[in-house]
């Protein structure tokens, strides 16, 4: 079989892994913050027991309870947490490689950004992803890293230096996703480098006479609330590509750290309302950040068409086939692409007239064709735009 075919395959398949995983993820991670938060004082005054909640589901009624560090002896079956995070990332980290850095010069580079080779900008990517967990760890496992609000700040710092340096090697998609692929990064190394390791060791003391080190359940802790509070910036960075009225844009590492602003606020909203707080001010500040993106990112003026002559059908068409219709086609011939990305075809003048309007925006904002692949001068940008603006005569 084609390898292209072979290729969405693999792409469609391992696509859906991730978004199961995650799923499993994030709902797990959700509720036992949730469940950490919520615990009332046990009834029975166990001093081993740091809290429990009672709850009901599906029909049915639940007790839990927390230890400060561990029960008198461990149970004959113990629940472990972990697969959902590392299929999360091994599926994610697939897709990348799949789609980032087998089509780096695509979508991985941008000649108007940093004109790099392929194999430089899959190195750097690489670099970022373990420089990331190590630098973040490092600092978690520093004397800075014990004072909880330093810390804070340093992992804020780090998105920034983050954002600003994916922004200004790579293409605005793929700087997008490459921050979203280090942050995952961090979260799942946090579950298998940090959470398991210190539960395991929790484990063996137990199973040994002893007590356990409580510093091994401070430690996971930490680290599962800052992985509460990446994950919706990480779902927003999963489903960027999408929408290149973010990426594209001249300041879009500043966009990028303000929906992930919002994001924090909006989980920060969640956790406050488990403690049993309402503050408003967190979702209002949630909504004052998008609605000024939405002001920030509104589309700007086009480009002035005084003095274009409106093409005809078949100029546009001409214009479609040197620069749109090697991806979008029936039978695509770009390297890689077995189908016209979301169905979009733009060979014939009835295709071209269907998806007028959503052109517009992909060529005002020259998020198409990526990176400018196929050198698509602005004389050709302004003629499609006329004919658009002309409401699209199919002469």
């Amino acid at each position: 079989m084609d390898l292209a075919y072979l290729a969405e395959w693999a792409n469609l398949l391992i696509r859906w892994l991730h978004l199961i995983a995650g799923i499993a993820w994030i709902g797990t991670s959700f509720y036992f913050i949730g469940l950490d938060n919520q615990l009332d004082p046990p009834r029975d005054g166990n001093p081993r027991v740091k809290g429990e909640q009672w709850s009901i589901h599906g029909g049915g009624f639940y007790h839990k309870q927390k230890y400060a560090v561990a029960p008198a002896e461990l149970p004959e079956k113990l629940h472990w947490f972990k697969w959902e995070a590392y299929w999360t990332w091994i599926s994610g980290f697939s897709l990348f490689v799949l789609i980032y850095w087998v089509n780096a010069s695509t979508y991985l580079v941008d000649p108007a950004v940093v004109d790099m080779p392929p194999w430089l900008a899959v190195a750097l990517s690489a670099a970022m992803l373990a420089g990331g967990w190590v630098v973040y760890d490092l600092i978690c496992r520093s004397k800075f890293g014990e004072d909880e609000t330093k810390l804070s700040i340093a992992m804020v710092a780090l998105l920034v230096v983050a954002a600003f340096v994916a922004c200004h090697l790579f293409s605005g998609r793929g700087a997008f996703l490459q921050v979203g692929a280090m942050t995952g990064t961090i979260m799942v190394a946090n579950v298998a480098m940090v959470i398991i390791p210190g539960q395991r060791k929790m484990v063996e003391a137990m199973q040994a006479g002893r007590e356990p080190d409580p510093k091994y359940g401070r430690w996971g802790k930490q680290r599962s609330v800052h992985n509460t509070y990446l994950t919706l910036p990480v779902l927003f960075l999963m489903i960027s590509p999408h929408y290149p009225m973010t990426w594209s844009h001249p300041w879009n590492w500043v966009i990028l750290l303000a929906i992930a602003l919002a994001g924090a606020l909006v989980r920060q909203y969640f956790v406050s309302r488990q403690f049993g707080r309402n503050p408003l001010l967190l979702p209002a500040g949630a909504t004052l950040v998008v609605v000024g993106l939405m002001f920030a990112l509104r589309p700007a003026p086009a480009p002035s068409l005084a003095g274009v002559e409106v093409p005809t059908i078949a100029e546009v068409q001409a214009i479609a086939a040197s620069h749109c219709a090697s991806c979008h086609a029936a039978r695509p011939t770009f390297d890689g692409m077995a189908a016209a990305p979301k169905g979009v075809m733009l060979e014939t003048p009835a295709q071209l007239r269907r998806w007028a309007a959503a052109m517009r925006q992909q060529v005002q904002t020259e998020a198409m064709p990526p990176g400018n692949l196929t050198d698509m001068t602005p004389e050709e940008r302004r003629k499609v735009l006329a004919w658009i603006a002309a409401g699209a005569p199919a002469q």
